[in-house]
């Protein structure tokens, strides 16, 4: 056995103190806040980013030339900026699905051709040209969402009331391009489903020379209305939202195209009338050419259409299918020059780059392997070269690697092992890297082309935090399932006795699609729940089962059609592992804890495998795949209607006989995303099989926790239901 596989953690420096409930509270996390929201100038010559002033969430925009001086402030919000107590309700759920908990300057909105940038602060917009003062444009009751610039900097259009405007920043002269909006009719705004699972939060789009926008109409009228009543305060309120349960009915969605100069709308004939289909991407090949995507609703067909915005003629350019479902991108590229069309696919199992012609032909894969391209992170047109992320050589890392469009090999630009996250500038002569690994917080390099360090802009490891508490990397270890598949998990030795000689195990998961949570990454010794169980005594274990992401499309389509399955397996199988590799943890004493699709798993480990798990704290779970949305059930489970047997088993509520650990369940009242209702329904299906449990409702919290106190609470109350539940027999 290594050194490191020693169960116990080393003894901590005396000068550093141990990780409590207020620490795991108090956001951000040691170490975490770095430089975000990059943008280089249009000439490449100069950076901007927000960043925090000091270790706390409140953002100011920095700004540095990339030849000569530090780093500096050119943007501070006129008072706090953007708080929990300043925003409006449409703009904290915007937050929420864009899992946004920064204050102060929250968003910068960049021109792509010139160095003009517009910021939203307080339901208003603000305007700044290169890194002069802060111009007010709006002072409006009703907030303006989603501001945009048109590529020359000369116009802004954002979505007040639910409509489309425009404001010529010359002039300041306002025009309203949209008509008959009402309750549940909504335009340029992208719908629920769109935010929250298909990564898409803009509903409209600017042409290149600015003449023109396309935006979505949503049409929610038909969709029921779900209630959700604030009932932790004073006074009573309630909201409304058309929730698209699986299986019911989506938004209806069209496509238009307005001039700016005002005028009709006309409309886009997407696809034939009546399909059932999502607005998947939109994007401009030229003034007179937009692309857009379409996904089935079966989410097993993307079409990347052509259309001709004279006319409205569409042509199909790109068609993929799928035997499970497509996972979409944001890797689509046109070169001015050519027309050339820069695409990622999954056809081989793993996403790769391609090349296709104008017309859609393929002309050549450039990237190829057993592993995927996380995503696209620029094309450099002069030089015909496309710069990616990926984890090449292990799914642990993420390096950025460039790849010429002719056909080449493959170059890696970082070296430093750990996570890399980079931003390349116009031309590519320059990128900015934040690199991280789990023994040093973020570090923030300019580099040239080729990699070199050129200047640091941020070192996080000046968190005085970072230094004072005891935050013990974990060590991450590769173990085989009983399928013979290779699995990664992480491990957090105990930093103390006071729980036995051999310690109780606490699994911490999340298992569902499109997540990874056991990598190289400064987030995983800043896990600060991990930690503060460490110091109570308790072994911490994740592990990456079938169905996570980063391994390719076979490895996570293991749970199609029945989640809650293999995926438990897998973590049954990396705790028989920590078993075997630590011998003095204790098996006998087992926990289990994880939030939304963790919260569901925490409930399915305890259902599926109660010999193994004694205890269970489930936050904010999916209890009944039916009472989820639309487009994330649908993608790996159908419909209720063509899978009822999968639903049935997926379940948690058609397996709580099988309960014998015990259980404590955390639900935020006002969660949008995966309601309350989850929870109540598992209350009946508990009291009905005569289970025994625990309940902790938080009424003024959502999804994910904004409230310090709730947080501080939550973490004592968990630690302290594992103490109990896992103590010595």
């Amino acid at each position: 056995m290594s050194e490191r596989s020693k169960l116990w953690a080393e003894t901590p420096d005396t000068s550093r103190k141990g990780v409590d409930a207020a620490a795991v509270a108090k956001l951000p996390t040691p170490g975490s806040v770095v430089p975000a929201a990059f943008g280089f100038t249009p000439d490449g010559k100069a950076l901007s980013y927000l960043k925090s002033e000091s270790a706390s969430l409140s953002r100011v925009l920095w700004r540095v030339d990339l030849t000569a001086g530090e780093p500096r402030v050119v943007a501070r919000p006129p008072g706090d900026g953007d708080t929990e107590s300043t925003l409006s309700e449409a703009e904290k759920l915007r937050r929420e699905r864009q899992r946004l908990r920064e204050t102060g300057i929250t968003q910068v909105v960049r021109a792509e051709a010139a160095d003009v940038s517009v910021f939203p602060i307080g339901g208003d917009l603000y305007l700044q040209r290169q890194d002069g003062p802060l111009e007010r444009i709006t002072n409006t009751p009703t907030p303006e969402l989603d501001p945009r610039l048109s590529r020359d900097g000369t116009k802004v259009a954002f979505v007040r009331n639910d409509e489309l405007h425009v404001i010529d920043l010359a002039t300041k002269q306002e025009r309203q391009l949209s008509q008959g909006a009402g309750d549940g009719l909504t335009h340029g705004l992208a719908e629920f489903i769109a935010q929250e699972e298909m990564d898409r939060a803009n509903g409209y789009w600017w042409s290149p020379d600015g003449a023109t926008i396309a935006y979505q109409e949503t049409d929610e009228r038909h969709i029921p209305l779900y209630s959700i009543v604030h009932q932790g305060g004073e006074k009573i309120s309630v909201e409304t939202h058309r929730y698209p349960f699986a299986g019911e009915a989506n938004a209806k969605v069209k496509l238009g195209v307005v001039s700016t100069e005002g005028g009709a709308t006309r409309w886009l004939e997407l696809e034939e009338p009546g399909a059932d289909f999502y607005l998947a991407r939109v994007n401009w090949a030229s003034p007179s050419s937009l692309l857009v995507q379409t996904l089935s609703r079966d989410q097993k067909r993307l079409r990347l259409y052509r259309f001709d915005v004279e006319s409205l003629r569409k042509t199909l350019l790109i068609e993929e299918t799928a035997e499970t479902w497509i996972n979409l991108h944001h890797d689509l590229r046109v070169l001015d020059s050519t027309g050339e069309i820069l695409w990622s696919s999954e056809r081989t199992g793993f996403r790769h780059l391609q090349l296709h012609d104008r017309d859609g032909k393929l002309l050549r894969t450039l990237t190829s392997g057993d592993w995927p391209v996380d995503a696209l992170v620029a094309l450099d047109e002069h030089r015909r070269e496309a710069w990616f992320s990926a984890g090449r050589e292990t799914p642990l890392e993420v390096h950025l690697y460039r790849v010429t469009l002719d056909g080449g090999e493959v170059v890696r630009l970082t070296d430093e092992p750990g996570t890399h996250r980079a931003v390349v500038a116009q031309g590519g002569e320059h990128f900015v890297d934040v690199a991280s690994s789990l023994d040093r917080p973020s570090i923030t390099t300019i580099r040239d082309r080729a990699g070199k360090i050129l200047k640091t802009l941020d070192d996080a490891s000046s968190d005085p935090r970072v230094g004072a508490l005891w935050l013990a990397p974990p060590e991450l270890v590769e173990f085989v399932n009983r399928d013979g598949i290779k699995l990664q998990g992480a491990f957090y030795p105990p930093k103390s006795k006071v729980l036995g000689e051999k310690a109780p195990l606490v699994v911490i998961v999340y298992g569902g699609p499109h997540v990874q949570t056991v990598s190289n990454a400064w987030t995983l010794s800043a896990d600060m729940n991990a930690q503060f169980l460490t110091e109570r005594g308790f072994a911490v274990w994740k592990a990456d089962n079938r169905g996570s992401a980063r391994r390719g499309l076979a490895f996570e389509s293991a749970l199609n059609r029945q989640m809650g399955n293999v995926e438990v397996r897998d973590q049954v199988d990396g705790v028989k592992f920590v078993g075997e590799h630590w011998p003095d943890v204790d098996l006998e004493r087992v926990g289990v804890t994880g939030s939304s699709y963790g919260g569901y798993m925490t409930l399915r480990a305890l259902t599926e495998a109660p010999d193994l798990f004694r205890a269970g704290v489930s936050v904010a779970p999916v209890t009944d795949w039916d009472g989820y949305d639309t487009c994330y059930t649908e993608r790996y489970m159908g419909t209720p209607a063509n899978n009822a047997e999968g639903y049935r088993r997926s379940s948690v509520l058609s397996h709580v006989e099988s309960l014998r650990g015990e259980l404590l369940v955390i639900h935020g009242m006002l969660d949008e995303n995966v309601h309350f209702r989850h929870t109540a329904r598992l209350t009946t299906a508990l009291i009905s099989a005569a289970k025994p449990f625990a309940l902790l409702p938080l009424p003024d919290e959502r999804h994910s926790s904004r409230r310090d106190p709730d947080r501080k609470y939550v973490a004592e109350r968990i630690a302290g239901f594992f103490e109990q539940a896992l103590r010595s027999r």
